[in-house]
C-alpha cells in the first residue's frame, strides 16, 4: 500500500506570503495606527478562514479595523448594526412572495459578502445572534428549509462593547467557540495619538484604502498557509495545552477540539507570515491566549474571584513544557 506525502510549502511561496502579508499590514496600518500586533492577529484570522471578535471600550477603533480589513480585499463587504429590534431575517435574508410569479423569491441578507462586519453584536437578542451560527461554521444559511451558499471565502468580524452592559446580551458559549480569535485594540500610545490628532481634518469614515488582494489572491494565500509543516511534537504540544484547559481547577469547561484545530491553523498562518515553512513552539505560545481564552467556561467561584480566561492560559503555558527536541526545518 502506498502513502501520499502532503505537499510542503516552498521557500518561494513563503517569501511571497511574507511580502504580501506585510503589504496588508502597511495598508491596514494607515487606518489603525500603532497596533501592529493586533493587525497581525486580525490578518492571521482572515487567512486562517476564521472569524474575529473585537471587544474593547468605545472609540478605540474596532469598527475602523474591521472596515480597513474589508477594504484591503477586492471582494464584497457588508456591515450590520446590531440593535435589540434586529430580526434573524435582517441578517440572513428572507423569502418574499412575488405576485407576478406566484412564488416566494429569496432576497439575500447582508451576510452574503466575503467580509461581514457585525457591529455591537451583543446588543441584539440571542435569537438574532444565533442567525450567524450556521454561516460562521458552514458558509451557508438555511431559510424556509432551503440552503443558500454565501460567497467564499467568508469572514465575520464582530465587535462588542464590554463597558455598557445595560440592554445587551452576552454571546452564548457555542457562538464564542466559533470565533477563531478574540482580541482588543486598547488605546493608542502617545506617538500614535499625536498622528491621529494631526489628521483631525480628515474624515476617517470616508477614507478608502486601496485593495491589496483580489479574492483569488486571498484564496491562494489561504491555501499556501495550509502547506506549512507541523512536526508531531507540535501536535502533541497543542494537545497537551488543550487538555490542560480542561483539567484546570478554575474551569468548568475547557477548550474544544475546534479550539485545538484553530490554534494549529492560526500557528501555521503566523509562521507563513514570518516567511517560515514550519511551525515553532513559540508560535503556539504566542497565539494560545487569543485563540483559547474566550472558549473557557470558568467555575462560578473562580469567576467571582476575578479569574479570567487569559490568566488561566498564561498559567498553563508556564506549566506545560514545550517540545524539548529541535523542530526540523
Amino acid at each position: 500500500m502506498t502513502t501520499t506525502k502532503n505537499p510542503a510549502m516552498t521557500e518561494a511561496e513563503a517569501l511571497w506570503f511574507l511580502d504580501t502579508f506585510n503589504q496588508l499590514i502597511s495598508a491596514v496600518g494607515e487606518a489603525v495606527l500603532g497596533k501592529e500586533h493586533v493587525l497581525r492577529l486580525a490578518l492571521t484570522t482572515m487567512l486562517s478562514e476564521g472569524h474575529l471578535l473585537l471587544e474593547d471600550a468605545p472609540g478605540t477603533g474596532k469598527t475602523s479595523l474591521a472596515r480597513a480589513l474589508a477594504q484591503t480585499v477586492a471582494g464584497t463587504s457588508s456591515r450590520i448594526q446590531f440593535t435589540p429590534d434586529l430580526l434573524p431575517g435582517d441578517v440572513t435574508g428572507m423569502s418574499i412572495y412575488n405576485q407576478s410569479s406566484s412564488a416566494f423569491i429569496f432576497h439575500p441578507g447582508p451576510v452574503f459578502a466575503n467580509i461581514c462586519l457585525a457591529d455591537e453584536i451583543n446588543r441584539a437578542s440571542p435569537k438574532t445572534q444565533s442567525a450567524l451560527l450556521e454561516v460562521m461554521e458552514e458558509g451557508r444559511v438555511t431559510v424556509d428549509g432551503i440552503s443558500h451558499e454565501v460567497p467564499a471565502p467568508f469572514m465575520a468580524i464582530a465587535t462588542q462593547n464590554p463597558v455598557e452592559q445595560a440592554g445587551t446580551y452576552s454571546l452564548p458559549e457555542a457562538q464564542l467557540d466559533r470565533f477563531l480569535m478574540k482580541t482588543s485594540l486598547g488605546y493608542p500610545d502617545a506617538a500614535s495619538t499625536v498622528r491621529i490628532l494631526e489628521g483631525v481634518r480628515i474624515n476617517r469614515h470616508r477614507r478608502t484604502l486601496p485593495s491589496i488582494l483580489t479574492v483569488d489572491n486571498l484564496v491562494s494565500m489561504i491555501e499556501v498557509a495550509k502547506l506549512v509543516h507541523t512536526e508531531p511534537a507540535i501536535l502533541d504540544y497543542v494537545t497537551r495545552l488543550v487538555e490542560a484547559t480542561r483539567s484546570a481547577p478554575e474551569t468548568r469547561l475547557g477548550a474544544s477540539i475546534r479550539g485545538a484545530l484553530g490554534l494549529l491553523r492560526a500557528a501555521m498562518t503566523w509562521a507563513a507570515s514570518e516567511g517560515r515553512t514550519f511551525v515553532l513552539p513559540d508560535d503556539i505560545k504566542l497565539l494560545a491566549e487569543p485563540v483559547l481564552a474566550h472558549r473557557l467556561i470558568l467555575d462560578p467561584e473562580a469567576e467571582f474571584d476575578g479569574v479570567t480566561g487569559s490568566q488561566i492560559i498564561a498559567q498553563i503555558l508556564l506549566e506545560v513544557a514545550p517540545p524539548a527536541e529541535k523542530i526540523k526545518v
